[in-house]
């Protein structure tokens, strides 16, 4: 079941994005993230743009939320993307169940431009974006660094 996110649900999904955080290059954050603080981004977030998240027998399996592109005003319609899925249920369609969600949402929010972001290399990410019709516009080579190594972002973006 795919619903809005609460704010109560901020462990449920530090324990997910931690996961990323701390065993991945997935997200490019060093330290895990406390509850209060994702309770505080959910609470930044979620007023604005959705924040999804999908529920299996009482529990949270995965969430995803749309975010500023940038700061400027002139980019107010456009978004980055977020989808995270915890890792014992990767490859079970959660990601393509918020996915949906998230852009039938945003269509209805005036957005122009769906942008993700994505750490490569990332296959399932750039499967699950290529499979709603996103279009790789850009690739920066090592413009992170995390566990000891550099780590390229491609971006993608879906204009609806």
């Amino acid at each position: 079941m795919i619903r809005r996110v609460a704010e109560s649900d901020a462990s449920a999904i530090c324990a997910i994005y931690n996961e990323y955080v701390l065993n991945t290059r997935i997200s490019f954050e060093e330290s895990a993230v406390s509850a209060d603080d994702m309770a505080e981004r959910i609470q930044n977030v979620a007023g604005q743009f959705p924040w999804l998240v999908c529920e299996e027998g009482g529990r949270i399996v995965g969430y995803g939320y749309a975010n500023k592109w940038r700061e400027r005003s002139a980019y107010r319609h456009s978004v980055e993307l977020g989808i995270y899925v915890a890792s014992e249920w990767i490859g079970k369609g959660i990601g393509t169940f918020l996915m949906t969600d998230l852009l039938q949402e945003l269509r209805g929010l005036a957005i122009h431009s769906v942008i993700c972001g994505i750490a490569l290399p990332n296959p399932a990410s750039v499967a699950l974006c290529e499979k709603f019709g996103f279009d790789q516009v850009g690739h920066f080579k090592e413009v992170g660094f995390k566990m000891s190594s550099w780590v390229d972002v491609g971006y993608w973006e879906l204009l609806l």
